[in-house]
C-alpha cells in the first residue's frame, strides 16, 4: 500500500518563490551508480545549483539501487517527511525515475520476471496516483543495457525486449494521468549504437561518466524541465 499524505496544498495561497525545492525518487539511476566522477545526473544538478550565480534550487537524492516501483511506492512520502525541509509541506516537484529492475528475469534470460506485467502495471499506476496527489510530477525513463554483458551480479538477465515493454506501459500509465515522460529509452537508442554503448558502464545496467553527463544534458535540454524550473511554484 502507498502511504498516504499528510499534506494538502492550499488553492488560495500562491507561492511565487522561484526556488524549487525538488525530490528526485527512484533506483539506481537516480542514486548515480556509474559515475565516480560526478555522482550521477541528480548530484551533478545539485552541484550546478550551488553556483552563486545559479537560481538557488534545492534538490534532494533518494534513489536507491535495485529499487522496484514498489518499493518506491513505499518510501515515497516518509523518504522526503523525514527532511527538515519538507516536514511540514510537500515538495515544488517530484522526479520519478524507476522501472527498470522490475523488468529483470531471474537464474537465465528466459527465466521468471522480477515483477510480473500485470502486477508492474497496478503498481505503476498506484505510485503515479500517489505522486501527484502531492505535487507536479515528471517521469525520467530507463536507458538501454548491453544485452551480451548479462546476467549482472551473476543472476539477472536484462533485455531490450522486456525493457521495451515496461517502458511502453510505464509511458502509458503517464500519458492517463498528464505526467511528463522523458522517452530516454527510444532517444539513446535513436542516436545510433556506437552512441549509446560508448554510455553504458562495463556491469551493462549503468550508465558510466559519460552517460550521466548525456543524461544531465538530456533532462536539463528537456522544454518540459526548462518550463518547471522558470514558472512560479
Amino acid at each position: 500500500m502507498v502511504a498516504a499524505s499528510p499534506f494538502t496544498r492550499s488553492p488560495k495561497v500562491v507561492n511565487t518563490r522561484k526556488e524549487k525545492r525538488i525530490v528526485a525518487i527512484g533506483d539506481s539511476l537516480v542514486y548515480g551508480y556509474g559515475d565516480p566522477e560526478g555522482g550521477g545526473w541528480v548530484e551533478r544538478l545539485r552541484r550546478q545549483w550551488l553556483q552563486p550565480e545559479s537560481p538557488g534550487h534545492a534538490i534532494y537524492n533518494l534513489g536507491v539501487r535495485a529499487d522496484t516501483v514498489q518499493r518506491v511506492s513505499d518510501r515515497l512520502v516518509q523518504e522526503f517527511q523525514t527532511r527538515g525541509e519538507f516536514r511540514n509541506r510537500v515538495p515544488d516537484l517530484l522526479l520519478l525515475s524507476v522501472g527498470l529492475n522490475d523488468t529483470a528475469r531471474v537464474s537465465k534470460p528466459t527465466g521468471r520476471i522480477c515483477t510480473d506485467f500485470e502486477a508492474f502495471q497496478a503498481q505503476t499506476d498506484e505510485l503515479l496516483a500517489a505522486a501527484t496527489a502531492l505535487c507536479p510530477v515528471l517521469f525520467v525513463g530507463m536507458t538501454p543495457v548491453l544485452e551480451e554483458r548479462m546476467p549482472f551480479a551473476e543472476v539477472l538477465h536484462y533485455n531490450h525486449s522486456d525493457q521495451a515493454q515496461y517502458k511502453a506501459a510505464t509511458q502509458q500509465a503517464c500519458q492517463r494521468r498528464n505526467i511528463p515522460y522523458l522517452d530516454l529509452f527510444d532517444l539513446w537508442l535513436s542516436r545510433g549504437e556506437s552512441w549509446w554503448r560508448s554510455r553504458v558502464s562495463t556491469d551493462g545496467l549503468h550508465p558510466n561518466v559519460l552517460g550521466y553527463r548525456s543524461l544531465l544534458a538530456d533532462i536539463t535540454a528537456w522544454p518540459t524541465f526548462q518550463h518547471a524550473m522558470e514558472s512560479p511554484c
